[in-house]
């Protein structure tokens, strides 16, 4: 990457990333990107369409069945619906910097557009600036949301069955801490309660156990934990490994989903507590948690 833009500077005699970056405004970068972008493709033709078709991963359809998936789609956003879930449609771009600002993902990792937009890589981050928005954590109200979303991510796929673009059934809660750890033990269960739903009564399957991480970064996180653990111990499968890794996506805990697959343990959900509400509205009592179930890749394996 670098050996690129030093190219690109000593053509254009000067910084140009700097220039680009630091000096040009947010409007005025994007009218130059929109003419470059315009006469980038004048000069296209069909057949060029043809050639980079067939080497972008990005831009070829998903191999799975897709009447499959929607029918699941559509069960898990039901069902998620009766569990009190609103369900959310939300557009294909996000804001620029959604997930780097909010997730502390390398930019580069994500698709960036014109317009102050970036393609949609993780709907979690994107319900969290709707939910902010609409000023939802004003008040002690816990609220949950849903939504299935195709995402698209750069880094090269590593795991067998794995694509450039997904879909993820994606659940947020938000609310103000109210003592006790009152959200958080209801926000936990509600997603996990969620989360064995669906896999029994839509995919058939069961959840092995639910994985507890420790997460730096919350307050009292060890007490947390125990609480945590405490309330779910009942009523949930769960396990807790005790190694506390320093993160700065996650806050205080971080969970896997875990299920039983012709004899191999897949983590097929993910999620936590994030501080992406506190950091939009400026209020250290709000409280975030969210998930995300792999329902595109459950419904290849299965």
């Amino acid at each position: 990457m670098q050996a690129i833009l030093d190219k690109i500077a000593e053509k254009a005699g000067s910084d140009l990333v700097t220039l680009l970056a630091e000096t040009l405004t947010g409007s005025e970068l994007n009218s130059l990107l929109l003419e470059v972008f315009d006469r980038k493709t004048a000069s296209m033709r069909p057949a060029d369409l043809l050639r980079q078709y067939a080497i972008n991963r990005f831009v070829q359809p998903s191999d799975t069945d897709v009447i499959q998936l929607r029918t699941k789609e559509l069960a898990v956003l039901q069902l998620l619906q009766a569990l009190n879930f609103t369900p959310l449609e939300l557009s294909p771009v996000s804001l620029l910097g959604t997930s780097s600002v909010l997730g502390s993902v390398d930019q580069k990792k994500i698709i960036s557009a014109t317009r102050g937009t970036e393609v949609l890589s993780d709907a979690t981050n994107a319900m969290a600036i709707h939910i902010a928005s609409q000023q939802q954590l004003h008040s002690q109200a816990f609220s949950s949301f849903c939504t299935t979303h195709r995402h698209i991510r750069t880094p090269p796929v590593k795991v067998k069955g794995h694509s450039a673009h997904f879909t993820i059934a994606c659940c947020v809660s938000a609310g103000t801490d109210t003592g006790n750890y009152n959200f958080e033990t209801t926000a936990i269960t509600t997603h996990f309660t969620a989360i064995q739903r669906i896999l029994k009564e839509i995919f058939d399957i069961d959840v092995q156990y639910f994985k507890l991480q420790p997460r730096a970064g919350y307050k009292n996180s060890e007490q947390l934990l125990e609480t945590i653990t405490r309330h779910l111990k009942d009523s949930h499968p769960i396990q807790v490994d005790t190694t506390v890794s320093p993160n700065a996506y996650y806050q205080g805990i971080q969970y896997k989903a875990v299920i039983t697959h012709q004899g191999n343990d897949i983590e097929i959900a993910d999620g936590g507590f994030v501080n992406w509400t506190q950091k939009l509205l400026q209020n250290k009592k709000a409280r975030f948690f969210i998930s995300g179930l792999g329902i595109e890749y459950l419904s290849r394996i299965l």
